[in-house]
């Protein structure tokens, strides 16, 4: 056929908040390689979804543990610090952007109610559409950590839990022939763009190379990402029908680049 290069199919695991992609740059897996595409189950069928950069961190309070009803003053409460260290970041929410994103969790909260919390953890995540603001917005809510530090007399240790993830980049010109190659297998209902403030360590990827990553739509609609109805909706002979139509589309996006020559290999990595 005349036609030079290759698709590879490539594995990519750890990526919710393992940053597998990111260890993947890093070694090299893709050097050389021109475009890099994927696709996400999603209630929407998106083109171009807006993905927001994304860092973890983890919080450990220690104070001193004491008899909680005998000797409580004798005690310091890292617990108390990790609720006000939560409460401080939802009164913070006000001053938050719109489209910035901070959620969190407890992950200790001491060992009986008798003893006064020597050591308390929160695990939280900070949302951003570009680096600089996440810069911004994660010395905001560190403050929120140490203030509470302060007020109940415990020391703080914060730290990355996990690499940070850079927002997607889009490419117009591989969103618009996969918007084609959608209708050519048959999905004509789509959106073009959507904010939907979900990230992926494919925006690191996207920083580094030309890159798609689409939603599709399975389900109905109202099952949403991360619950159990979605992850019933996932596991039906339906979704997996779709999954291999919105494959289809993905690899005739790819023989579009190959068939496309210099001319749209250029207006890619323009």
């Amino acid at each position: 056929s005349g036609i030079t290069g290759t698709i590879t199919v490539m594995g990519t695991p750890a990526e919710e908040g393992g940053g597998g992609k990111i260890f993947m740059i890093e070694r090299g897996a893709f050097d050389g390689v021109d475009i890099a595409i994927m696709a996400h189950p999603n209630p929407h069928e998106i083109a171009i979804p807006f993905c927001l950069c994304i860092q973890e961190l983890e919080v450990h309070f220690t104070g001193k543990a004491a008899h909680a009803a005998a000797f409580p003053w004798e005690g310091v409460n890292a617990l108390d610090a990790a609720v006000l260290a939560y409460t401080n970041v939802s009164v913070l929410r006000q001053q938050m952007k719109p489209n910035w994103r901070v959620h969190g969790i407890f992950t200790n909260g001491g060992v009986k109610p008798n003893i006064i919390p020597e050591k308390a953890s929160l695990n939280y995540y900070m949302r951003a559409p570009t680096r600089e603001e996440l810069d911004v917005l994660r010395e905001k809510v560190i403050a929120c950590f140490h203030a509470a530090a302060q007020a109940t007399g415990c020391s703080v240790e914060i730290s990355k839990a996990s690499k940070t993830y850079d927002n997607m980049i889009s490419n117009l010109t591989l969103a618009k022939l996969y918007a084609k190659n959608l209708e050519s297998v048959g999905i004509m209902e789509y959106r073009y763009e959507l904010n939907q403030s979900w990230s992926t360590d494919m925006g690191n990827v996207s920083h580094v190379l030309p890159s798609l990553h689409p939603a599709f739509h399975v389900g109905s609609g109202k099952e949403v990402n991360h619950t159990r109805e979605f992850t019933a909706i996932a596991n039906t002979p339906e979704a997996h029908a779709k999954t291999l139509l919105v494959g289809k589309a993905l690899c005739f996006t790819c023989i579009d680049v190959l068939t496309g020559g210099d001319t749209l290999m250029k207006e890619i990595k323009d």
